[in-house]
């Protein structure tokens, strides 16, 4: 099990995760959870027919990264429109999609880090360091959810954009500044690929 998700029975899935590893993946969804920033405050309206009909930030994000996890929902970003027309209908959509639905979004990245916290936070330790998660079908979705947002983050700091740039990060010399973040991003990704092949079995 050390590194790998493996099924529970009944649902669900477990890993073996040290100490270290615990920090790191803890670490992270914190940053990612700063990233996101903080969901409604004390000032938000208390009327949830109100709060359903709020509507969020109509211009993607400055921030590379914000821009990644929360993409265009219309026409390809790499793609040059046929005319200034099209560009300008296309930036009215995606505007548009993007005050409804954003602020849901963002919540629902926000619930998925706390989950993943919450759960190395409940941890009891086992023997010299270290502990086995163990996750109900509910919390590995969140897991997952966190796990693809980590590396769509990462992978946007380390300008991944296709399969021959990941290939290009395994040939990294040690001492390349980079190398601590693409081996986090090459290991969320095995864990990723673990948790998706335990929750389809």
């Amino acid at each position: 099990m050390p590194g790998q998700f493996e099924p529970l029975p009944g649902g669900g899935a477990a890993v073996a995760l040290d100490d270290v590893e615990i920090s790191i993946i803890r670490s992270l969804a914190v940053q990612l959870l700063e990233l996101i920033g903080p969901g409604p405050g004390e000032d938000a309206p208390s009327d949830p027919l109100a709060e359903l009909f709020a509507e969020g930030p109509s211009e993607p994000p400055a921030d590379p990264v914000l821009r990644r996890l929360f993409p265009d929902a219309y026409g390809d970003p790499e793609k040059a429109p046929d005319s200034p027309a099209q560009a300008e209908e296309r930036r009215a959509h995606s505007a548009e999609f993007r005050r409804f639905t954003e602020n849901d979004l963002r919540a629902g990245k926000r619930e998925n880090a706390l989950a993943v916290i919450r759960s190395l936070d409940g941890l009891a330790p086992v023997g010299e360091g270290g502990a086995v998660l163990k996750l109900s079908p509910e919390e590995s979705r969140r897991w997952l959810g966190s796990l693809n947002d980590l590396r769509l983050a990462i992978g946007s700091r380390l300008e991944i954009a296709d399969d021959e740039d990941t290939e290009l990060l395994y040939r990294l010399p040690d001492e390349d500044p980079r190398k601590p973040m693409v081996m986090a991003y090459l290991w969320l990704g095995g864990l990723q690929e673990t948790l998706v092949s335990t929750l389809m079995s």
